[in-house]
């Protein structure tokens, strides 16, 4: 046998007992937005790490801690592993077919709340390293982890943290927290992730709520002014109306257009699984969707709050009103410039009275589709999952992976266990298990690869 069909075996055999550590993980809550379990769950992960022989650091921020681990391998390359440890409101919770903290095995899946996102990747990546361990006695090269609670609610001090901690952090290549396949199941390597600016816009005109009889002829409505201010911001054909919003975009490249043009189309896809009626701006389908999916900033209204909205009947006219909106950036947009513009255009507008909170943001970034790390990585992807490893320029989503690429200078790629129905921030999130065991497999390869 080979060395990697030894390492592949060994995964196979002990796969339960990483489930059941993962099971414990998962058990574990830790919703950053709660400040729920967070000190609980960093420790739980500190744990873990040191059964590895680990040395490992929890280290204070000014919100969750931050767990930092380091092994000394055999080669003086060094993979920095970068995760998270919180995870998303488990609401609601009649929805969930098991209880969202009590990790259930069904079907050949795993269901509970973190698991895909991000708990699933952690223990799949120490698995791998476990199976290193037994077939090596020691790790092919240097591994670091950093492990952070606060992914779910922006990274708000992340950027701190690793600009005290940068030579603590100092490696070769950074191996992001997710990824995963598509619905055809072939291995995506995601380059980039855009950037995020979100905000809570909101207005309070009254003291108290009033009968709607008495004041609604005459009282300024909260709800109606902050309709009007949002209709300020996107017109109907979905260009978004902030002056200068769109300046200094970087265009997608002829790279970007040649690797976009080579993915499936998603169209079918999205409309059975989402049940999508329409694209907007006319799209149908293809590469004119798949770039614009991800090569466009945005502004969406993720929730409305004012006024009544139980059961039956309540005339009132609402005193508050408030709404929470992202934008999604591009490169080269940064979230301050676009907080600094929406100001700008509420006042230029007369919605002085309109108030901006910044909830967190980040600033986009890729890396160079062609980097060695890169081409590792999607290389050996190949003889875990059959298939080569589709290239993606850039996702939709967004992540603190600004700070490593240009704070730490990292090339930084993907890879995981991550699928269509994974139902990450919803209801009965899960894991595949076989995905799970390919993780583990993949991440032994691109492990001894840096090494050599």
């Amino acid at each position: 046998m080979s060395d990697y069909q030894k390492i592949d075996a060994y995964l196979a055999s002990n796969l339960d007992q990483s489930l059941a550590e993962l099971g414990r993980l998962v058990a574990q809550p830790s919703v950053s937005v709660q400040k729920i379990g967070l000190d609980e769950c960093a420790e739980l992960v500190g744990d873990l790490l040191r059964k590895r022989g680990f040395a490992v650091s929890i280290c204070p921020t000014a919100g969750s801690p931050v767990v930092l681990a380091e092994r000394k391998g055999r080669s003086d390359r060094t993979l920095l592993i970068y995760n998270h440890y919180d995870v998303q409101p488990p609401e609601p919770l009649e929805l969930w077919e098991t209880p969202p903290f009590e990790p259930s095995l069904r079907e050949g899946r795993m269901y509970g709340r973190g698991t895909s996102d991000d708990k699933g990747h952690i223990v799949s990546r120490l698995f791998a390293i476990d199976a290193l361990l037994a077939a090596e006695g020691e790790l092919p090269c240097n591994i670091k982890f950093i492990i952070e609670g606060e992914e779910e609610t922006a990274s708000v001090n992340l950027a701190k943290f690793i600009h005290q901690n940068a030579a603590r952090l100092k490696a070769d290549a950074c191996m992001w927290e997710f990824g995963g396949v598509d619905h055809t199941d072939t291995p995506m390597q995601y380059l980039g992730l855009r950037g995020i600016c979100y905000v809570e816009l909101s207005v309070a005109l009254l003291s108290t709520d009033v009968h709607s009889g008495l004041g609604g002829s005459i009282f300024p409505n909260a709800a109606w002014r902050l309709v009007w201010a949002l209709n300020t911001l996107k017109g109907p054909d979905d260009r978004i109306l902030i002056p200068g919003f769109y300046d200094g975009i970087r265009p997608p490249s002829a790279r970007d257009r040649e690797l976009m043009s080579a993915l499936p189309d998603p169209a079918d896809e999205y409309r059975s699984r989402y049940g999508v009626p329409y694209f907007t701006k006319g799209l149908t389908g293809g590469t004119d969707l798949t770039i614009e999916q991800v090569f466009t900033p945005t502004c969406t209204i993720c929730g409305l709050t004012s006024g009544y909205q139980g059961p039956g009947t309540k005339t009132i006219l609402p005193a508050r009103a408030s709404a929470k909106v992202d934008f999604r950036l591009v490169p080269d947009m940064e979230p301050a410039d676009i907080l600094r513009k929406l100001r700008a255009h509420l006042d230029a507008g007369g919605f002085t009275d309109v108030q901006v909170t910044d909830l967190g943001g980040d600033a986009p970034a890729r890396t160079d589709p062609d980097d060695p790390f890169v081409r590792l990585v999607a290389g050996t992807a190949k003889d875990v999952y059959g298939v080569p490893m589709m290239l993606v320029p850039m996702v939709g989503g967004s992540g603190p992976s600004h700070l490593f690429v240009h704070e730490l200078g990292l090339p930084v790629a993907t890879g995981g266990l991550g699928y269509p129905d994974a139902r990450a921030h919803a209801p009965n999130e899960n894991i595949r298990v076989d995905l799970y065991l390919k993780h583990a497999r993949h991440m032994v390869r691109v492990i001894k690869e840096l090494a050599e």
